[in-house]
This record gives structure tokens, C-alpha cells and sequence, in this order.
């Protein structure tokens, strides 16, 4: 493709300079605001909704004479940086082909939006306004689809639209058809989108770039590739799912489960043409190869085929239009697969085309639903006295829909004819389409005719309802633009197809698109396909019931073999979470541990290790000297683990836990890591505090909290863990025999004091280089916290009773209880100092955290968890959300003045007799802080509160306070 971009000349002078992404976002933050509004807009919510669609149109079409002029193939590219680092950036092209589908997108969409405002008229204004925002978020997602130049941008919005559509599909939630349709197409679209981001990812490392048009320029960036049959796997994949292709064809016709403004909008001009535009766009990639061209014109015949006998079948009006809709996309689908000029053509011509008559018979289709409430064929008839101009919409877009003059769908078809006779493939296909496009000309005279004029005793012709403006508007309006464009077809000749067709073709030509072609074999082939259809129409009755008859015709649906697969896939998973997810924490750590071990197993096997002759040689030590009181304690470490191991007490193995924890910690202080080993100690140290607040909660009762685990019982643990012990002690010793490079350790040592003005260069990296990095940490922390205190809420687990005599809970001791209160304020105290002082020693919000929330345990532990709840004044989910805005705030700074978010910024405050140094990392810092204060004491105070639990029939002892932080009444 010989792109050109071209600057916006004054026809579109009243846009801003980078006025796609504009015109992207206002799409967008529209969505967003009629969430807000248009709830609340009463019978105004129709047409208030209309006006976001209606001004991108007319913004668009300001476009329109700047493709359709100039030389070569015309196209507008404007970028906005995104990622650059990781190439993506926001670069979003118009071109004639794509300006083809924004207008019918945010056309089309002006008329969904009225008829949607009238038809959920007598619902309630919440639902009204939620399924109008819906609309213009989907238009938004579709909109930023066909703009999208980069592959990752573009599949951002792909799956956006597959999301949303699940939403409009499934909106009716009371209905289980509606979920389940809803939830089909998600599955469906989703995880074809799965494989085209497999697909575009491929292709983004193949090509070099992740640019559409660069790629397109040059195929053999991608054909050339060994990876190019899965790449181009992948993205049929992607494209047949979504644009519904056999075998994935039949969710489409199950989403009508959607209101109908959704089907009308999904069918013509949206979702379901993605499939079409993605395969378009990379056709001069696909086309390279045959094998991949004869796969994409054999499943769109077979789609066509398929979807024309189950269109025969059908009862339901809008299930025989999605049928036909299937249809038509198979015709598009076959249509790109086919070579020569006029293809494009063909393409750009039924694509327009199809929109406008489609949509047009949906919506004719939901008023009569809406009307009267019959939504099959056969129920229906002379509704034409009562919905006149429904009627006339119905029968001019079913005259376009079977490919009469003067109709825009006429012309359509005849260059769809032209192109299959013209290309390799001609006798299949033409034969093909001859048969289903008859097929479609009896549907449009079914859709036309049997509601309106068939004489039908069964129904009452009393509808609930004569015509409403709102609803009539959108189907009359398209109908007489296929009128107008048959009738005038240099404008879209010139306009619409036109640059359409050569933006496929990537090469400029003639394009024609004519009414007239004088006595060709395309009208003979459209005479034809006429005449068959009248047939059918004659005897649909027979031959629907006849197509019935046949059962095996069933199994082309393949939905029974979708339920079948979705269902084994649900039971795979009840095993698989009743095997793994028992509720049993040694599965989980085996299990764990099992599969951590088998990949370092595979990662010694598959080049760890090398073999010299005689097996595999271990790899040698490092060369250090081995240092006594290094020695020494790694022996109180390992004791520590097997005391742990072994023990039949729970106070026993808690001390040996708690010492090979703190030989640990020693062995990072005296390897050089003072910030580690105070992190390992506190974390040691909490761990102590509230399994001891549990074990003196839990009073033993015979064996079953003494004697918890037998060593006899465990054997397979112990070759576990022993496995497990080997296997990271090879990987161990193969890291210290590398040679280490310094390059990471230099940078940082040297930065750290210079731009990040700190000595502490451990606490630098965290709060400041890799600032992001801990954001994210801290949120974890937070949102675990969070999920623990809604998990562990209300304390309503049966709770083991002490025996005759023993109490809940032990009293302190008299020097404990004594000593706590100045023990925690010493702890405050020494985490305010860690806190401060942790840009340039050792210390930090993380570190002074942990302190803090040490001295807060043993504080619960000493006088109850009433005592620590009103020390910590607030509730310690609002300690936590207190926490991340201020580390969030504290990265705006650098953002606002065009760096980095969490660049942090520093001044200088001179006090006479000294200088300060602040800077926004002490802010960061202190919501780290919190952020930890807040989730280590919300899971504390539940576990406490879950012992605290009274029993059935006993009286709540903190139900009588009013803290907000109380079980009863507390929230996450």
C-alpha cells in the first residue's frame, strides 16, 4: 500500500490539530458522563444520547473530501505517545476504508440511540440510562477498533467491544437465555481475541514493529517468517470468532437475546463486521500465502451455506435475520479471499450496503415485537393498517436486501457477482452465492410481507401500540437512503465506496459503481437469484417444515458440541478445585512446592547442569572462605527447621520456626543487607505475636492441638521437602559460580546520593527508581489485607470451647501487662525514627511499619484487642486507603511537570542555622507506612475477633460499643 498522509486542509478547520485521538476522547468521556446523566434525563434520554454520536458524524464527514481527493491512497495518521518505550504509542489512521465504518458506526449509532430512548420508554430511567451508556461505550470501543494503526491499541479496543457486547447481550439478566447467550458470546469472542493477541504479538516480533500499515506495506516483514502459518492460524482465528464463521457461527444468532437496538446496532454496522474489517486490512499479508486463501473463501462458502439452511428453519424474525446476517458475512469473508480490483469494490459496496437495510429491518423487526409481543413468523399478520410506515421502511430495505433497482443493495450485489466471476475460485463460488443469495431475497420477502400483510386468524392485529417517533425514525431514514444512494450512486461511488475500495486495494483505480451495467452475466445471475428467492418465498411453508424434518441438520449448529465442551471444561474444573482446593493448607503448600520443584528440576536438566562424560557435574563453589560464626549459625538455622519439622507441640515448633527466622535475619546482617535483616526480623517477630495470640486463645484439648501432626504420617513430605532442598541448593550454587556482574549494584550505588539525593541506596531503589514498583506492592498488601477482613468478618466460625475450668483467654502476666504500654509507645516511637531516617540509613516506611505494628500486637496481646482498636484511632482499612493516596500523591508532581509519575521532586529549606532537604519520597514514604500499619493490624484484629467470637446463645461482648471498627457493622 502506497500510504500517503496528508495534512487536514480548512474543510476541517474547526478540529483541533491532533483531532482523531480528540475525537476518540470525547467519544469516550461522552460514555462515561451519560452514565451520569442520562438516568436522570427522563424521556429526553433518547435524543440527549443521540447528540454524542451525531456530532462525531458530522465531525467525520468532514473527512470525507479529503479521501476521496488527491492522488495514491489517501490517509490522516496522527499519534500520541503511549508506551514508546515498549513501542506502542496511540496512532490512529483514517483512511478511506475505515472512514467508511466510523460513519456507519456513529450514523447508525444516532438512530440506535433514538430508538433505544423510545423503545425502553416504559422501563425504568436507571435501566433506560445504563443500556443508552452502553451503547455509546460500545460505539466508543468500535470507533477506536477500526482507528487503532498499532496492533496492541487496536486489540485493546477489539476485546473492549467483546466486553461490552456481553453487557447489551446479557442485559435482560433475569433471563437465564440472556445470560446464557451473553456468556456464550463471551467465550466465544474472548477467546478468539485470546488467539489473536497471540497472533499480533507474533507479528509485532517477526515485523519489527507493531505498525498495521507498515506491515501491509511490506508482507514479507510477516510472510517470510517460519511462524507465519501460526501467526496466520491465529489471526483467522481471531477473526471467525468474532465476525461469527462456521463453526463459531452460531453464538450470533443466540445473542439475540439482546434488546433490539443492541441486535440492530451488533448486525449492521458494529461488532460483527470486526471479523470483515480485520481480515481486510491484513489481507495483503494473508493473500501471500494460497493454503491461507483457500481457507478463508472454503469457511466463508461454508458459512454461507450453513447459515442459509438454518435461515430456512428459523421461526423467529430476528433469528432468521441473524441468520441471514451470518450469511452476509460469509458472502464478505469470501469476498476478501477472492483477488482482483473488484473485490474491493464488492466489499466496500455490500458492506454499506448490508448496513443500511439491516439495520433497518431490525429495527422494523422490535417494533413489531415491541408492539405486540410475538416474536415468531407465524404468529404475526396485517399490521400494516396499524404500523403503516414500518411497514414501508420493511419493504424498501427487503427491496434492497433482494438486490432490486433502484436499490443501493442492487449495485451491491451485481459488483459482488462481478468479483466472483472474475476471480479464480468462479464456478464454486458463484454457484454458492446464486443458492444463499436466493436464500436471503425469501427472507427479505418473509420479513416484509407475513407481518404486515398475511392473513393470519391466530392473531388478534391489536397491538399495544401504534408507531413512535422515535422508533420509526431510524429504519425510515436508512430505508430511503438505500433509495438515495441507488438512485445517486456517484456519491457514494465518489465519497464512500470509492475510497473505500481503494484503501483495500492499496493501489489507485477507477472505481465504478453503477446502476446500470447493460445486459450483463451479473443481471442475468441477479434475475436469477430473484426469481429462485420469489420461489421460495411461495413455498416457505412447505419447505420450513420440510428443513425441520430433517434432524440431522441439527448437528451443523454446533452448539451442542459447544455445551458438551463448555460442560466437561466445568466439571474439569469442580475436580480439579475439589482436588486442589480443599481448604487444606498442607495441599496447598505441596502442591506449591511440587511444582516450583519440578521447574527447577527442568531448568538444571535443560542446561544447569553440564554433562562430562561420566553424568552430570555439579557445578563448584564460588571460591568464598567459610566463615565460623557464619557456619555457626546456618547450624541454629537448620536446627531451628527441624525442631519446627519434627516437634509435636505447637509452642515447640513455633520456636523453632521463630529460630531458623531470626538465624536468617543474621545472616543477612552480616552479609551486608541491614535493611533485609530488619525486615526478616520484625516480620519474625509479628509472625510470633499472632500465632501466640491464637495459641492463647486456643486452650489444648487433648491431642488434637498438642500432638497436631505424627512424623510417621508425613514421610512423603519429608521427600518433598528434601527434593525440594536439593534441587535449590544446585540452582544455588550454579548462581555463585557465575561471575557477578556489577553493572546494576554501580548504577544505583552511584545515582542514589546524586539524583535521588539519598545514602540509603536499598531504600532509594524502592521509593524512588523503582517507585512504581512498590505503588504496586503496597496496593497488594492492601487489597489482600482487605480481602482478609471480609473473609474473616462477623468471626461466626464455631469456636473450640475451653473445658470446665480453663477461660477464654489467659491473663497477662504482671510484668508483661506492666511493661506493654511503655513498650509500645518505645515501638511508636522507634518506628517514626525508621521511618524518617530511611532515605539515608537504614530503615523506611516498610520497615518502620512493621515496627509499629509490632508494638500495636503486643499491645492486643498484653490488654485485648479493644485496647489496640482505640489506640489506632481509625479503622485500619481507612490507615490503608490514607495510605495509597498519599503514595499516589505523591508521584503527581513529576507528572504534572511533564516527567515521570513518582519522579520525585525535592527543595531546599534553609532554616538559618542549617538546611533541609525535602523532597515528595518522604511523602511516598509515609504511605508505605501506613499502607503496612493498616493491612497487618486489619488482619490482627480479625484473627483476634474471630476467637473472640461468642458462641451460639452467648452475648457478644463488643456488639454493646458503638466503635466503628467492631465486628458487627465493619466493613472493607
Amino acid at each position: 500500500m502506497n500510504s500517503e498522509t496528508f495534512e487536514i486542509p480548512a474543510i476541517a478547520a474547526l478540529l483541533p490539530g491532533d483531532a482523531l485521538p480528540a475525537l476518540l476522547l470525547v467519544a469516550f468521556l461522552g460514555a462515561a458522563l451519560g452514565f451520569l446523566v442520562l438516568a436522570r434525563a427522563g424521556r429526553w434520554a433518547g435524543p440527549l444520547a443521540a447528540v454524542l454520536p451525531a456530532g462525531l458524524f458530522a465531525a467525520f464527514v468532514g473527512y470525507v473530501p479529503i479521501l476521496s481527493a488527491g492522488e495514491g491512497v489517501p490517509a490522516i495518521v496522527q499519534t500520541v505517545s503511549w508506551v514508546p518505550s515498549l513501542g506502542i504509542d496511540l496512532v490512529l489512521r483514517l483512511d478511506g476504508f475505515s472512514l467508511l465504518f466510523v460513519l456507519m458506526i456513529t450514523g447508525i449509532g444516532t438512530l440506535v440511540a433514538l430508538y433505544a430512548g423510545s423503545y425502553y420508554a416504559d422501563k425504568p430511567a436507571s435501566d433506560r440510562g445504563r443500556f443508552l451508556s452502553y451503547i455509546l461505550l460500545f460505539m466508543s470501543a468500535m470507533l477506536g477498533t477500526v482507528l487503532a494503526d498499532n496492533l496492541i491499541v487496536m486489540f485493546v479496543f477489539w476485546e473492549m467491544t467483546s466486553l461490552i457486547s456481553f453487557f447489551l447481550i446479557g442485559f435482560n439478566s433475569t433471563s437465564a437465555e440472556a445470560r446464557k447467550a451473553a456468556l456464550q458470546s463471551l467465550v466465544i469472542t474472548a477467546g478468539g481475541g485470546l488467539a489473536l493477541f497471540g497472533g499480533l504479538l507474533l507479528i509485532g516480533m517477526e515485523a519489527g514493529t507493531f505498525s498495521l500499515m507498515a506491515i501491509t506495506q511490506d508482507p514479507a516483514l510477516v510472510s517470510a517468517s517460519p511462524w507465519f502459518g501460526v501467526i496466520a492460524t491465529l489471526v483467522l482465528i481471531g477473526a471467525f470468532t468474532k465476525s461469527a464463521q462456521f463453526p463459531f457461527h452460531f453464538w450470533l444468532p443466540n445473542a439475540m437475546q439482546a434488546p433490539t437496538p443492541a441486535s440492530a446496532y451488533l448486525h449492521s454496522a458494529t461488532m460483527v463486521k470486526l471479523g470483515v474489517f480485520l481480515l481486510a486490512r491484513f489481507d495483503p499479508v494473508l493473500s501471500t500465502s494460497h493454503a491461507v486463501t483457500l481457507v478463508i473463501v472454503g469457511t466463508g462458502l461454508l458459512t454461507m451455506l450453513v447459515s442459509a439452511v438454518l435461515a430456512l428453519r428459523s421461526e423467529g424474525v430476528k433469528a432468521i435475520l441473524a441468520y441471514s446476517t451470518v450469511a452476509s458475512l460469509g458472502l464478505l469473508v469470501t469476498l476478501i479471499g477472492l483477488d482482483g480490483p473488484t473485490s474491493s469494490v464488492g466489499i466496500a459496496g455490500f458492506i454499506l450496503a448490508h448496513a443500511l437495510y439491516k439495520a433497518a429491518l431490525f429495527f422494523c423487526a422490535g417494533i413489531v415485537i415491541h408492539a405486540t409481543g410475538a416474536t415468531r413468523i407465524r404468529d404475526l399478520g396485517a399490521l400494516f393498517t396499524v404500523l403503516p410506515l414500518t411497514g414501508i421502511a420493511a419493504i424498501l430495505a427487503s427491496l434492497s436486501m433482494a438486490g432490486l433497482p433502484p436499490f443501493v443493495g442492487f449495485i451491491a450485489k451485481e459488483y459482488v457477482f462481478e468479483a466472483k466471476l472474475d476471480s479464480s475460485f468462479a464456478a464454486v463460488v458463484t454457484m454458492v452465492a446464486v443458492i444463499v443469495n436466493s436464500v436471503l431475497v425469501a427472507i427479505a420477502g418473509i420479513v416484509a410481507l407475513r407481518p404486515f400483510f398475511a392473513r393470519n386468524p391466530a392473531f388478534s392485529g391489536k397491538p399495544k401500540h401504534g408507531e413512535l417517533p422515535g422508533m420509526t425514525t431510524g429504519p425510515v431514514v436508512l430505508a430511503l437512503l438505500g433509495v438515495f444512494f441507488g438512485l445517486f450512486a456517484d456519491i457514494p461511488q465518489y465519497y464512500i465506496v470509492g475510497p473505500a475500495a481503494i484503501a483495500l486495494a492499496g493501489t489507485p483505480f477507477y472505481v465504478s459503481f453503477e446502476i446500470w451495467h447493460g445486459l450483463t452475466p451479473m443481471l442475468a445471475l441477479s434475475g436469477l437469484v430473484v426469481a429462485t428467492g420469489g420461489v421460495l418465498v411461495w413455498k416457505w411453508k412447505p419447505i420450513h417444515d420440510a428443513m425441520n424434518r430433517l434432524t440431522f441438520i441439527d448437528r451443523l449448529s454446533f452448539e451442542k458440541g459447544f455445551d458438551a465442551l463448555f460442560n466437561g471444561l466445568l466439571q474439569l474444573a469442580r475436580v480439579t478445585t475439589q482436588t486442589l482446593q480443599n481448604g487444606r493448607m498442607r495441599t496447598y503448600l505441596s502442591v506449591t512446592i511440587a511444582v516450583v520443584t519440578a521447574a527447577l528440576v527442568y531448568a538444571i536438566l535443560a542446561g544447569g547442569l553440564q554433562s562430562d562424560g561420566r553424568g552430570f557435574a555439579m557445578p563448584g563453589f564460588a571460591g568464598d572462605e567459610v566463615r565460623p560464626y557464619l557456619a555457626l549459625v546456618s547450624l541454629l538455622v537448620a536446627a531451628g527447621a527441624i525442631v519446627a519439622a519434627v516437634a509435636r507441640s505447637m509452642v515447640v515448633s513455633l520456636v523453632g520456626v521463630g529460630l531458623a527466622g531470626y538465624g536468617i535475619a543474621i545472616l543477612f546482617l552480616k552479609n551486608g543487607a541491614p535493611d533485609l535483616a530488619l525486615t526478616q526480623f520484625l516480620v519474625e517477630t509479628l509472625f510470633v505475636v499472632i500465632v501466640t495470640a491464637v495459641l492463647v486463645k486456643l486452650p489444648a484439648i487433648g491431642d488434637g492441638l498438642r500432638s497436631y501432626s505424627r512424623l510417621d504420617l508425613r514421610p512423603g513430605d519429608g521427600v518433598l521437602s528434601g527434593a525440594f532442598a536439593l534441587a535449590l541448593f544446585v540452582v544455588l550454587l550454579s548462581i555463585a559460580a557465575k561471575p557477578f556482574n556489577a553493572t546494576v549494584t554501580d548504577y544505583y550505588a552511584a545515582k542514589s546520593l546524586t539524583e535521588a539525593f539519598g545514602r540509603n541506596v536499598v531504600n532509594v531503589i524502592l521509593v524512588d527508581f523503582r517507585a512504581l514498583d512498590t505503588l504496586g506492592e503496597i496496593a497488594v498488601v492492601a487489597f489482600a489485607a482487605i480481602a482478609a477482613w471480609s473473609v474473616l468478618a462477623g468471626g461466626g466460625g464455631k469456636r473450640i470451647s475451653a473445658p470446665s475450668g480453663d477461660t477464654a483467654r489467659a491473663l497477662p502476666s504482671l510484668i508483661f501487662a506492666t511493661t506493654a504500654r511503655l513498650f509500645f509507645v518505645l515501638m511508636i516511637a522507634v518506628s517514626l525514627l525508621a521511618l524518617f531516617r530511611g532515605h539515608n540509613e537504614p530503615g523506611g516506611g516498610f520497615i518502620g511499619g512493621l515496627i509499629a505494628s509490632a508494638g500495636f500486637a503486643v499491645l492486643a496481646l498484653a490488654f485485648g484487642i479493644e485496647t489496640a482498636r482505640k489506640r489506632l484511632v481509625l479503622h485500619p482499612v481507612v490507615w490503608m486507603g490514607i495510605g495509597l493516596v498519599l503514595a499516589i500523591v505523591s508521584g503527581l508532581p513529576g507528572a504534572v511537570i511533564n516527567e515521570s509519575f513518582l519522579t520525585h521532586q525535592w527543595a531546599e529549606l534553609n532554616l538559618g542555622f542549617t538546611t533541609l532537604k525535602l523532597g515528595t519520597t518522604y511523602l511516598f514514604d509515609i504511605g508505605v507506612y501506613l499502607t503496612v500499619v493498616g493491612g497487618v493490624l486489619a488482619f490482627l484484629i480479625r484473627v483476634q475477633q474471630q476467637m473472640d467470637a461468642p458462641l451460639p446463645g452467648e452475648d457478644d461482648p463488643l456488639a454493646a460499643t458503638g466503635n466503628s471498627m467492631q465486628t458487627k457493622g465493619a466493613s472493607a
